[in-house]
């Protein structure tokens, strides 16, 4: 399976233009596994309904909620999902209050801000395919050390019997 498409990433943009620009623009890079929400709201819900993002990609201002306030209750019920900013808002103090919140990063929307986007998800992506293998091979190593548990314990199980004439 292409890595791009195993990712599930939800786009979070209520100008349903913009919100189209940025899933084209995913789209057009190979990201297929996409869901486009026009609230924060329709967000929440889905991953109450257990449809589970990896990423989201989001605006901080929105209608019904900010995206700080999404963040919050997405992280609530899965932790380890990644969040991007993708706004306009400028404020330092937002931007570094969200990452404090455990945003992955703050994009301001400008001439390149999709491109920088990509590459932020490659980057997460990335990480997650190393968290992957790390865990492959933390379950190599205990299976290694219990099959060579069970040797040691064979063999002392076997000269023990041998050293008094069991066998």
């Amino acid at each position: 399976m292409d890595i791009k498409k195993k990712y599930l990433i939800f786009v979070v943009e209520d100008n349903k233009m913009y919100n189209q620009l940025i899933t084209a623009h995913l789209s057009k890079n190979g990201y297929a596994n996409l869901k486009s929400f026009t609230s924060g709201i329709e967000c929440i819900e889905a991953v109450q309904n257990n449809v589970i993002p990896d990423i989201i990609i989001q605006d901080y201002f929105m209608n019904e909620m900010n995206g700080l306030e999404v963040l919050q209750k997405v992280k609530k019920i899965v932790p380890n999902v990644e969040f991007i900013f993708l706004t306009a808002n400028e404020d330092i103090e937002v931007a570094v209050s969200t990452m404090k919140w455990g945003a992955y990063d703050y994009v301001i929307k400008d001439n390149v801000a999709l491109d920088k986007v990509v590459n932020k998800i490659q980057k997460i992506i990335r990480v997650f395919e190393l968290e992957r293998k790390n865990k492959q091979i933390q379950f190599l190593v205990r299976m290694v050390l219990i099959l060579l548990f069970v040797v040691a314990v064979s063999s002392i199980l076997i000269f023990a019997l041998d050293i008094f004439h069991i066998m």
